[in-house]
């Protein structure tokens, strides 16, 4: 037995994977697709996977412009929670979480949600009304939370500085213990194979370069790779919502933005869940790898940038410094950036545009990752009927012209 398996790995590692069975296939475009989704991130491969589940619309394609899983979906930092202030984003961000509860077993893909629980920190007394707030709100909506005070913080992270001397000293904190992490990449692949299984036809190396319409209806898309046609078209392309708005006629109120994140060397583990501070705009954790996965806010320009500026990353890491002391000898290994649409009440648009059967899923700035199957469940229920679901119905695009906003700027401060 011993032989054997020490055979099968020598011949396996000599094999280079050539005769592994491919994950998803790599179709050539058909000439007609009862959808199009464009955007193979998270959202878009969610989307495309719950049009097939949920109502049985598998004639699909999901076009990438690169590869798939290549876009912010793979250069986020993995954070998952539902503690929003407002009752239309708990809503939606919950349904997301209860979705990532049973994700892997669902995809039968391991996308390595752990609930290891997320702190947001207090450190005046205006933070701390705040956090009492959001709490009560999350209990009023049955989400999971409590208010947590520094004994009970540095009793569960003892590396944290809680000194009464410190500049900014922790007064407390909200805590969700259903919050997490998950495998970024993990959760691209996993929805990816569960779509292509369904066939789904998942199309990379195809960057849209036009939308078609025929008058105020759309009929297709221009691509590199020829002119597709489709009954409905959906956009799903993080950082670049505003451009393809433009190629169908219309504008959109979002400002792109690069995100950026960096991770420290590997080191043993030293922290067990999420740690997040909107007054010293740094947050952390630890991968399984373990890394200190580290972030902050975004860049202040607006730009298509997938680097980011040094300053940010010289604020984060100060402000890293001073909670918790223990990592000021760590080294950075490396550092990446992202970018996300941004709307002026820091909520998402997902519904109808004005272009009909032209439909969008954009704005989710800094929080994009936790609502992947949220944002895909609701959205692939208003693309199959042609109207949103009571979920994201608050979120259209007619918010504002009447007034409707739901204004998450405090619950969505920081880049988590």
């Amino acid at each position: 037995m011993k032989k054997y398996s020490i055979f099968s790995l020598a011949r396996n590692a000599l094999t280079h994977h050539e005769h592994w069975q491919k994950a998803w296939r790599s179709p050539q475009p058909r000439s007609e697709y009862d959808v199009i989704i464009i955007g193979a991130g998270g959202h878009g491969l969610a989307t495309a996977y719950y049009l097939a589940k949920e109502h049985g619309i598998t004639n699909v394609a999901v076009l990438e412009k690169g590869w798939l899983g290549g876009g912010n979906v793979a250069r986020n930092t993995t954070i998952v929670r539902s503690n929003y202030l407002y009752d239309e984003s708990a809503a939606i961000f919950e349904k997301s979480l209860k979705l990532w509860e049973n994700l892997s077993q669902e995809l039968n893909y391991n996308v390595m949600f752990s609930q290891r629980g997320v702190y947001n920190l207090g450190h005046n007394l205006q933070d701390m009304r705040d956090i009492h707030r959001r709490v009560n709100a999350n209990r009023l909506n049955g989400i999971d939370g409590r208010v947590v005070y520094p004994d009970e913080i540095k009793r569960n992270v003892p590396i944290i500085n809680t000194s009464p001397d410190a500049r900014y000293p922790v007064l407390g904190a909200s805590y969700q213990p259903r919050g997490g992490t998950a495998r970024h990449d993990g959760v691209a692949w996993g929805y990816a194979r569960a779509a292509d299984a369904a066939g789904v036809d998942i199309i990379q190396n195809c960057a849209v370069t036009g939308i078609i319409r025929d008058g105020g209806k759309v009929t297709g898309v221009e691509t590199v790779q020829g002119t597709i046609k489709a009954g409905k078209v959906g956009i799903v392309v993080a950082g670049h919502s505003s451009v393809l708005a433009d190629m169908a006629g219309f504008s959109l109120p979002v400002e792109s933005h690069p995100l950026q994140a960096l991770v420290s060397e590997p080191v043993k583990p030293i922290i067990d869940t999420v740690i997040m501070s909107g007054a010293v705009h740094v947050y952390v954790s630890q991968s399984d790898k373990g890394e200190l996965v580290i972030g902050a806010g975004i860049d202040g320009y607006l730009g298509y940038s997938q680097r980011g500026g040094m300053d940010v990353i010289e604020h984060q890491l100060a402000a890293l410094k001073e909670l918790y002391p223990i990592f000021s000898r760590m080294r950075m290994l490396r550092h990446w950036g992202g970018i996300v649409d941004t709307t002026p009440d820091a909520t998402p648009i997902i519904g109808k545009t004005p272009v009909e059967n032209l439909f969008i899923n954009t704005g989710w700035g800094t929080g994009g990752f936790k609502a992947t199957p949220g944002s895909g469940w609701t959205f692939a229920h208003t693309l199959a009927t042609g109207e949103p679901h009571a979920i994201n119905a608050p979120f259209s695009l007619d918010r504002y012209t009447n007034g409707y906003l739901i204004d998450e700027h405090g619950a969505a401060a920081v880049a988590h």
